[in-house]
């Protein structure tokens, strides 16, 4: 979104003749400053690394200035594919990043406090998104040198074979899973982004005098933008085996194929080792349907991806096997299905037949 709207906006404003800054939106600037500071002491990035050999999964962290986690077993690891080791002084980055968020937290108070002019905010803006995509970019090339500058002799060997983490998202490696997303630092990222791009939209609106906005209303279509964003982000977190615990029979989570997730609005997640769980916990109103922004079962062909609940197509089967003995397994695609369990005894089940209060 926020490679698309500068367009739109920037544009105009750069014929404009500069005008200070709203009251309100020097503020959503303001905080915006305050933030970037946070983010100089918390990480910016995670990769998860999640196998049957390390149920409580591995992470690597990354603040501004160094690399975190398990990075001296991730390390170990790296060394029997032939991947380089990873120190935090092999990387230029990690010497520039602080400075880089320094400058712009001071030049968002600059702008709130003495520029104050729309002029300043477009440039800021303008650089902020600049440097979000020369961010990624780099982070990318970084991903893939690391990825496929490989050893030869190393102990593993597989040929054509890369080890490159998803930029963003999940990728399967080997037998790893390897989830890539954004740190606490990084959300804020974006809710800076957001910030700056609301100031420049209600400035500009101002400007035109399609919209009377006065008091605090914009500060609240600010916070409020920035919690959408947050809500909207959650997705379903991996299940660990050995590590989490069913949210219904408090069971430990001894097969991922058969789990079972349900993500409220606010955020929270549970999770469940089979559907069977997932069945009583809705009947049980623990959770009001208006508050469930989800529900999603773990895709038995390829457990580290999850499939929404009305759209999973479901396969019943007494040698299945699942942990509550529902001994139903989910599927993304009927033809799937179809292919899986051709030779196993059971048949497709309609989600109605089991869960009838769900809609």
């Amino acid at each position: 979104m926020l490679h698309a709207w500068p367009g739109l906006f920037l544009s105009d404003l750069i014929i404009m003749k500069s005008t200070d800054l709203t009251d309100t939106n020097r503020k959503i600037v303001l905080v915006c400053g305050l933030a970037l500071f946070v983010v100089l002491f918390v990480p910016l990035w995670q990769i998860e690394l999640a196998a049957p050999q390390y149920p409580e999964g591995l992470v690597l962290k990354m603040y501004p200035h160094k690399l975190a986690g398990n990075v001296d077993i991730i390390n170990g690891l790296n060394h029997y594919i032939g991947m380089k080791t990873l120190h935090t002084e092999d990387f230029l980055e990690f010497t520039l990043l602080p400075y880089i968020i320094t400058f712009f937290a001071v030049f968002s108070l600059a702008v709130a406090i003495f520029l104050r002019t729309v002029k300043w905010l477009s440039g800021l803006f303008t650089l902020f998104v600049i440097f979000g995509i020369v961010a990624m970019a780099d982070f990318w090339r970084w991903e893939y040198q690391y990825g496929h500058d490989l050893d030869p002799n190393a102990a593993i060997n597989v040929p054509g074979m890369s080890y490159q983490p998803p930029l963003i998202g999940y990728k399967q490696l080997l037998n790893f899973g390897a989830y890539s997303i954004p740190d606490i630092g990084g959300w804020i990222f974006i809710g800076v982004g957001i910030g700056l791009l609301t100031a420049i939209v209600l400035q500009y609106k101002h400007k035109k005098n399609a919209v009377v906005m006065k008091g605090k209303t914009p500060v609240l279509l600010f916070l409020s933008l920035i919690l959408l964003m947050a809500s909207c982000s959650v997705t379903p977190k991996p299940i660990k085996v050995g590590t989490d615990a069913c949210s219904f029979c408090k069971m430990g989570v001894v097969d991922k194929r058969f789990g079972a997730e349900m993500i409220t609005k606010k955020g929270k997640i549970y999770k469940f080792d089979d559907l069977h769980c997932l069945m009583e916990f809705v009947k049980g109103v623990t959770v009001k349907n208006s508050d469930v922004q989800g529900m999603y079962l773990v895709d038995y062909e390829e457990p580290h991806g999850f499939i929404d609940l009305q759209k999973a197509f479901l396969f019943k089967g007494e040698t299945l096997r699942s942990p509550m003995r529902s001994n139903i397994a989910a599927f993304l695609t009927e033809k799937q299905l179809k292919a899986t369990t051709q030779s196993i005894q059971g048949g497709v089940v309609q989600l109605n037949s089991l869960m009838p209060t769900i809609k």
